[in-house]
């Protein structure tokens, strides 16, 4: 066992109520399919509580626990999905998406900014542990590539100036508003949009 683990862990009030609202969309005995949402309900404390977004594995012990299930049903689907981080990472998780949209589009870029800005590589945490980078695949965003997830939100339209401008103000403790950083109107084209603007008759 990692020296990191801990050896104890319960949920706390506010996970409690989450917990309580999960589980009441599963019928009697479909309590299992609840193993994913308790996952993100775990690692989302611990980043609450240790500044560390991440699923211990005496959580997963727990979460089996609540369940009723065996503890290696929650370990299977924690290790499955790459979303649950299974050793502890920074204080920021950031998502670089490196598939093709987002390569034409400038990732190349937003990687250098992250390894320049956050003094970080990729599958590595900056030695202030502020940032961890890890390259991801398809993130949904390809629209408005390349994007670049920082633990729940996505930044989009990227580019290197921009993304070290993103990791400056998180440096600094601010959260920039998520979404488009050229203004875009949600995934509309750059500029605005381009059809019916001008509709006949009206």
């Amino acid at each position: 066992m990692s020296p990191v683990e801990p050896t104890s862990f319960a949920f706390d009030e506010q996970s409690e109520a989450q917990i309580g609202k999960i589980l009441a969309r599963y019928p009697q005995g479909k309590q299992a399919s609840a193993t994913i949402p308790l996952l993100y309900v775990v690692q989302r404390q611990m980043g609450r509580l240790t500044g560390s977004a991440w699923v211990p594995r005496v959580a997963m012990d727990v979460i089996a626990d609540r369940l009723g299930i065996a503890p290696i049903r929650v370990y299977e689907v924690a290790t499955f999905y790459f979303m649950f981080n299974m050793k502890p990472i920074g204080r920021f998780h950031l998502q670089l998406c490196g598939t093709t949209p987002c390569m034409l589009r400038g990732s190349d870029d937003v990687m250098r900014a992250c390894h320049d800005a956050a003094h970080v590589k990729v599958g590595e945490t900056s030695g202030d542990g502020l940032f961890t980078l890890t390259e991801v695949e398809c993130l949904g965003a390809c629209v408005n590539a390349p994007v670049l997830q920082v633990d729940d939100d996505y930044y989009e339209d990227l580019d290197y100036d921009r993304t070290v401008q993103l990791i400056e103000a998180l440096k600094r403790g601010e959260r920039p508003k998520p979404g488009s950083t050229i203004g875009r109107q949600t995934s509309a084209p750059e500029g605005g949009p381009l059809t019916l603007t001008d509709v006949a008759g009206e």
